[in-house]
């Protein structure tokens, strides 16, 4: 009888080893359960995921911008043997073609190293490595993973009964596998978080190297684990991207309504800038309609909204006035209107 339950435990972790090696089980990624693969040129992509998510036109240009400080980074790097993330975010992000990518990574040293020959007249004439040829980079995108681990304790306590030794041993390497991402869009002029989305994925994963074979009978199995985290990892990032792509596509800028970002906020804090409205003079939006109304700029009834139709008074208002076309309610458009 312990005969056979041996038999049946063996056999058993045999059909989970041949469940694994070929690629990630039990993935779990979101709604998407993506993966990324095939590349990318230009505009076109070959290859890519049929789920991943794709724009007709980009959104404007981006930077990947990684922390490669933070403790995320060194888990990533030391404890999962893996690389940056930036070569997968790259992928994804040209296959979609919702954003240009731009250099600002290890590669702007080769872009200034061609400009120092040009200036020192070593390349050729025609090579036209001359300033202003760089694009700027409209937006930055931060990646950041979390990671979770846990021994999956009853396949453990299942082998351990019915034999020890090797079979412990692999019932021991035997986790799952989370993989939390989340990704933050800045918009580079004005600072401001256009957009952030979380990803997670999820795997079964065996970590065989050193303990199945033994020695160096495993050391051509290093790689392999750390593929399982790569993949499961890749996935969270498409799953992360999808939904900022998702939210980017029905983005609506945040107003601060009859107050510019950044001018001291609503909240009136005792010492710092006064709201807009407060016994400072600042004119509010409402107040403003009004006046554009008695100017002949009809906005409508006065709502307090930043609505096309105020926006469209205060541009033609501005123009009149021979002051800055900006469509919003700074501090010399208020001026003018109290004339």
């Amino acid at each position: 009888m312990k005969t056979q339950l041996k038999y049946l435990a063996t056999a058993g972790v045999a059909m989970t080893l041949s469940a694994c090696v070929g690629g990630v089980t039990g993935v779990k990624m979101g709604e998407s359960g993506t993966l990324a693969t095939g590349s990318a040129g230009g505009g076109n992509a070959a290859n890519a995921n049929a789920q991943l998510e794709r724009c007709d036109q980009p959104f404007g240009t981006i930077a990947l911008i990684e922390d490669q400080g933070s403790d995320w980074y060194r888990i990533l790097t030391h404890q999962y043997r893996l690389t940056s993330t930036v070569p997968v975010l790259r992928l994804l992000i040209q296959q979609s073609n919702c954003f240009i990518v731009v250099e600002r990574g290890r590669g702007m040293a080769m872009m200034q190293q061609e400009r120092a020959l040009q200036d020192s007249g070593e390349l050729r004439a025609e090579s036209n490595f001359g300033k202003g040829q760089m694009v700027s980079a409209d937006y930055s995108l931060a990646p950041e993973v979390l990671f979770s681990a846990r021994d999956t304790s009853g396949l453990r306590g299942a082998v351990g009964a019915v034999g020890g030794g090797m079979l412990g041993a692999i019932a021991g390497a035997i986790r799952t596998n989370e993989a939390a991402t989340l990704v933050t869009l800045v918009d580079n002029r004005s600072g401001v978080q256009v957009g952030v989305a979380e990803g997670s994925a999820k795997n079964t994963d065996l970590n065989l190297g050193g303990i199945f074979f033994g020695g160096g009978m495993g050391a051509g199995l290093g790689g392999y684990t750390n593929t399982p985290q790569g993949k499961v990892i890749a996935g969270a990032f498409m799953n992360a991207y999808n939904q900022l792509v998702v939210a980017t596509r029905n983005y609506q800028p945040q107003t601060m309504g009859d107050q510019g970002l950044g001018t001291g906020g609503r909240l009136g804090v005792d010492g710092g800038a006064q709201p807009a409205g407060s016994p400072s003079g600042a004119l509010t939006l409402r107040d403003a309609q009004a006046r554009l109304n008695d100017l002949g700029y009809e906005v409508g009834t006065p709502d307090g909204q930043m609505g096309p139709r105020t926006r469209n008074a205060l541009n033609q208002f501005q123009a009149d006035r021979g002051i800055t076309v900006t469509g919003r309610l700074d501090t010399i458009t208020q001026a003018e209107l109290r004339r």
